[in-house]
């Protein structure tokens, strides 16, 4: 069961925290297809212990795809490490098998959500505690019943008629059945009501503030990313353009007109917005 290290019942201490180490490590990272196409190149990331770490970029920037090396799968699309290591809690798991990776704690909610559809909201759950004993699995599963309440009322309705929403809460749920010490989400809020993108951020947050769970936020909607991040890290065309604490990165020029689509005279057109990309020179 996630049990808080500590309890929360004061204001957070005006002295800053020392850094915090690396928990995850992407160190000049290139990633190649079927031999040919290259999808990241010499990419470098650091996600420290405890922290939210948003990973933001339009479609087809490389993100996923470092995500899929992160958990072993890039095989599974003829995609492969050609340079670089990924390492996790100081050890090289680069080329370890999936669910090593899984049981060290290193845990992924895909796009996409995943879940399995013929199966009850419970079978589910219990699925994703496959690597622990049946009584840990009880534990966790009312767990996720406390984060998600409303999967404990389905918990015996098939998932494959659930709503969009509630699939994606069964996959975070599914997912920390493992009891991850890294959760890694790519693209949680896509295709969500404002609703559910408002509670699902809510449970991020809560698990870096209750459970000091050390997340890495996958987002192609940076403004929702950036406001409950500690750092990010933009990619463009497989290379990390921009990166820093998501503060900074929020208040930069650069991302305010193309990312979250504002300048000083408000929101810009498509227009403005295509334009200012031809011309924005981040890769120089």
């Amino acid at each position: 069961m996630l049990v808080p290290p500590h309890p929360q019942d004061g204001p957070a201490s005006s002295v800053a925290a020392p850094p915090q180490a690396a928990l995850l490590e992407f160190r000049n990272v290139q990633i190649v297809y079927d031999n040919a196409i290259e999808a990241v190149r010499d990419v470098s990331i650091e996600v420290p212990k405890g922290q939210i770490v948003a990973l933001l970029g339009s479609n087809g920037a490389g993100k996923s795809t470092l995500l899929k090396a992160m958990s072993g799968i890039l095989h599974t699309e003829d995609g492969s490490l050609d340079n670089g290591s990924i390492h996790f809690g100081g050890e090289d798991v680069s080329h370890l098998a999936p669910d090593t990776i899984v049981r060290r704690g290193l845990v992924q909610v895909p796009e996409g959500r995943r879940i399995f559809p013929a199966l009850t909201v419970e079978e589910n759950l219990v699925i994703g505690g496959y690597t622990t004993a049946a009584a840990v699995v009880r534990e966790r599963r009312e767990q996720a019943f406390t984060l998600f309440p409303r999967l404990a009322e389905r918990r015996h309705q098939i998932a494959g008629y659930m709503s969009g929403g509630e699939q994606q809460m069964l996959a975070i749920g599914r997912a920390l059945m493992a009891k991850p010490a890294l959760l890694a989400l790519d693209e949680p809020s896509l295709g969500l009501a404002p609703l559910i993108i408002d509670r699902i951020y809510e449970v991020i947050a809560a698990l870096r503030r209750d459970f000091a769970m050390t997340v890495l936020l996958v987002e192609q909607n940076a403004q929702r990313a950036l406001q409950i991040a500690d750092a990010g890290y933009i990619l463009e065309n497989g290379r990390v353009v921009l990166d820093g604490p998501a503060d900074k990165l929020a208040r930069n020029q650069d991302v305010q007109e193309f990312y979250l689509g504002l300048s000083s005279a408000g929101h810009k057109s498509m227009r403005e917005v295509k334009h200012y990309k031809r011309r924005k020179r981040w890769l120089s």
